[in-house]
């Protein structure tokens, strides 16, 4: 039916595209573009199909799709600064093509090598004679690493540039990975785990501060988001991958967790590879962007950094700023909730009594309703005059829902909640992201931003280390979401306090006209 509704009433469709191509448009495809930039749908709207139920109804599901799909593509409308050579929607699509899908599948593969031990930890711990809190204080140690290299790492990154230093990260996290495959006894595992996050630390905040360099303010929280998003999808692919190279066991003699390592490192060893030729450092270094579109990027960047403090760029008194360590306070909440979740959700799920290929599939749906959250909340966020609200209505929502998977015994009713929990966990933090900026530049960002990750990270290393001592003394895998619960409560209500004393960078900018946001 749909079929001949396109085939006999495209006729207005067709005739609209000749008007517009008749108005001194040469070019096919740019009628084409034209066309779809057109707002008046109503002629055509009552001549497709006839007037019918069906030819309005698509009509309006591409109405619908034209109204809020593209305009999330392209960002929030900004003025054109003075130069209306460039399209600043086309410049954002542009690099935002470019740049968000490759360094989310970085990501991608940063997060998979990050949570594959929790995967590998169902086999590995009976295999190397651990005990959970072993397992626990192992796993931890890649934040020690992490919190010790990461504001190092973004000063070198800033000195370096993102292709060579990502390059670096990438294929010396890779190479450990692979090493993790190996592991003897305890003590190996200990090591390799510091070295992982020595490795790795800088990558995050580095992406971060590389978006500083590349969009206005006003896209940056939506792109972390689509970043972000990437996590997600990490989770709910490596969640499958996992159970699946588990039940490899025994494959060319090695054991279903060391495959687990092996099949998940070596990516990052190849795509440190192709970083190194393929990224851009700066837009003013960027073959795929021209003259004038580096030039509006530049002095439009340059306009929103004109109203900071002459300290803005100063690595060393960004790590001595006083709203730089209350984010970091802030921050340690999040990683602490969401490490605490995703690294023993296998095992929760595991112990509904459930094979391993069963627990990797079941994995994934938490993972997908948090790639939405973090599609629909910043995308929001960047259009609201004040940005706090998002995250601490998120935080909160997380909160309840781990207290609820814990008090409620069904099953079914108990990972609902989990899924629930951990998109509420995750939605609000690229808007969280999205406030150093107001007050950090250059060096001052890469360092400032790599302060408040790395802090903020040493969550992760509470919650490797509290939740199985929780879980060891209560013989509950669901009682430590008390716990997740509380801290995340804490977070949320420091996100408030602190939105208000980061809100004050904003307000001098304000006055200035600079069209800076409340927070």
């Amino acid at each position: 039916m749909l079929v001949l509704i396109f085939l006999g009433q495209s006729n207005a469709v067709i005739s609209k595209l000749r008007d517009i191509s008749s108005e001194n448009t040469s070019d096919w495809w740019s009628s084409v573009a034209r066309f779809a930039a057109c707002s008046d749908f109503s002629s055509i709207a009552s001549g497709w199909g006839g007037g019918t139920h069906a030819g309005r109804l698509v009509f309006s599901i591409a109405f619908r799709l034209k109204t809020t799909g593209l305009r999330y593509l392209h960002g929030p409308a900004l003025p054109q600064g003075g130069n209306d050579v460039v399209d600043e929607k086309q410049l954002i699509s542009k690099i935002t093509w470019r740049l968000m899908p490759f360094l989310g599948i970085l990501y991608l593969i940063a997060y998979i090598d990050r949570q594959n031990v929790s995967y590998a930890k169902l086999e590995m711990v009976g295999a190397l004679g651990m005990s959970e809190y072993a397992y626990g204080l192992g796993a931890s140690l890649f934040f020690i690493g992490y919190f010790l290299f990461e504001v190092p790492s973004n000063l070198l990154l800033d000195r370096f540039g993102a292709s060579k230093w990502f390059a670096r990260i990438l294929v010396s996290w890779g190479i450990v990975t692979v090493a993790l495959a190996y592991t003897q006894n305890p003590t190996m595992f200990y090591i390799l785990r510091f070295l992982l996050g020595a490795c790795e630390a800088g990558f995050f905040p580095g992406v971060l501060y590389l978006l500083t360099l590349w969009y206005p303010s006003a896209y940056r929280g939506t792109m972390v988001g689509l970043f972000m998003i990437f996590s997600a999808l990490a989770n709910a692919i490596g969640a499958p991958i996992g159970g699946l190279l588990l039940d490899m066991d025994g494959l060319y003699g090695h054991a279903g967790w060391q495959w687990v390592f092996i099949v998940t490192g070596i990516p990052a060893i190849i795509a440190g590879f192709v970083t190194f030729f393929y990224l851009s450092d700066l837009p003013e270094k960027a073959g795929f962007l021209s003259t004038d579109e580096k030039k509006w990027l530049k002095d439009r960047l340059a306009a929103e950094n004109a109203g900071m403090e002459q300290h803005a760029s100063d690595g060393f008194k960004a790590l001595i700023n006083p709203r730089v360590l209350l984010m970091a306070i802030c921050y340690v909440g999040f990683p602490l909730a969401a490490y605490g979740l995703s690294y023993w959700l296998p095992t929760i799920v595991k112990g509904f009594g459930v094979s391993n290929t069963t627990n990797g599939f079941l994995n994934i749906i938490p993972w997908l309703l948090v790639a939405v959250a973090l599609y629909v909340v910043p995308s929001m966020a960047d259009k609201a005059a004040s940005k706090t609200p998002y995250i601490v209505v998120s935080a909160l929502t997380g909160a309840v829902c781990l207290v609820l998977s814990a008090v409620i015994p069904n099953h079914t009713l108990q990972f609902a909640f989990l899924c629930v929990a951990a998109a509420g966990i995750f939605a609000g933090q690229p808007v969280f992201w999205s406030l150093p900026s107001r007050f950090l530049q250059g060096a001052g960002a890469a360092a400032g931003l790599a302060a408040i990750n790395s802090i903020g990270n040493l969550g992760g290393f509470v919650a490797q280390n509290v939740v199985p001592w929780i879980k060891d003394t209560t013989g509950s895998t669901i009682a430590p979401m008390f716990f997740l619960a509380g801290c995340l409560t804490i977070a949320a209500v420091l996100v408030l306090f602190v939105g208000r004393v980061v809100a004050r960078a904003s307000t001098s900018r304000d006055l200035k006209g600079t069209g800076a946001s409340r927070i």
